[in-house]
């Protein structure tokens, strides 16, 4: 659609949810609707629950805008019941939404792409992950996480066997498989790509020992953000060559962002891709934007004018 055209549509922020990362995903929606307010486009705040579909038809929404993070919003299930419901909407389809929201299905596309990304192993329950404490086919650290979470949610870096246990522990309690990573030291840096454009690289500079939670979200963290990522060119290059290689793998649309690991020997590695990125004041897809020339009304209006049915 054009940008005529969506001007005489209701645009329905989709944003809450039903997952772990509610918190930060009514922030994205509160921000991505005064920027397309502030445009001029007839915005509605929808805050989303199991009576969505009875929600949308009385606010008479004619386009949804995804501002969804986590589990029953970015994982293809909101993606699914908008296709059914004939809604155009954000980002990327079912399909793809499903593959990145999967840590362990997106690695293996990621490998069947030659896309690198750290080695791991894969348990479908705790009690097998914590027999192969001892023959786990990498040394410690390691990381463990579930596989269906975002925002670092259930993540822990592992330096001991007893570390590792507890982590098991707690990301059990989570949906998907059990996935424990070979520990990649470097530098943490995250590459976005819009419309098929790797848009750049930014450098998260960390006062903890990685970028989780507290890191990501929590006033007065002490995280720094670099762009572009002070990088030699060709590690640059590189990074951006494997995000847009991801986007592609998994068969993104509109925008992504991908977590990488640059080593000190310049290696690059992608750990995952969010197919739904954050747009709070500290997410990094508006910081690289930004730093493109792209503000952020302008970065929301982008990715709505991607709006379609993908089925």
């Amino acid at each position: 659609m054009t940008q005529t055209e969506l001007k005489n549509k209701r645009i329905g922020v989709l944003m809450g949810g039903l997952s772990e990362e509610r918190d930060v995903s009514l922030r994205t929606g509160a921000a991505v609707s005064k920027a397309l307010r502030s445009l001029g486009y007839d915005v509605v705040d929808v805050d989303v629950g199991k009576d969505l579909p009875a929600k949308l038809a009385a606010e008479k929404v004619e386009v949804a805008w995804l501002a969804l993070h986590g589990r029953y919003g970015e994982d293809g299930c909101i993606q699914g019941l908008l296709e059914s419901l004939f809604v155009p909407y954000t980002g990327s389809g079912v399909l793809a939404s499903a593959l990145g929201m999967e840590k362990v299905f997106a690695k293996q596309m990621f490998t069947t792409h030659g896309i690198p990304t750290p080695p791991y192993k894969v348990f479908t329950e705790a009690q097998a992950a914590r027999a192969a404490v001892d023959s786990l086919p990498f040394p410690f650290p390691v990381v463990v996480k579930p596989s269906r979470e975002g925002s670092s949610v259930g993540v822990h870096v592992c330096k001991t066997k007893e570390a590792y246990l507890a982590a098991v522990d707690d990301a059990s309690k989570y949906a998907g498989f059990l996935l424990v990573e070979r520990f990649i030291k470097g530098r943490e840096v995250q590459g976005a790509v819009l419309d098929d454009e790797a848009l750049g690289v930014i450098e998260v500079v960390v006062a903890r020992e990685f970028y989780d939670q507290e890191a990501k979200y929590k006033a007065g963290s002490g995280t720094q953000y670099l762009f572009p990522a002070p990088l030699p060119a060709d590690q640059y290059a590189r990074v951006n060559e494997v995000c847009l290689g991801a986007h592609k793998a998994l068969g993104c649309r509109g925008a992504s962002r991908s977590d990488v690991i640059v080593t000190e020997g310049g290696e690059v590695f992608v750990l995952e891709t969010n197919t739904l990125p954050g747009m709070t004041e500290t997410s990094l897809l508006p910081k690289i934007a930004a730093g493109r020339g792209i503000d952020f009304p302008t970065l929301c209006e982008r990715i709505l004018l991607g709006a379609a049915l993908k089925a």
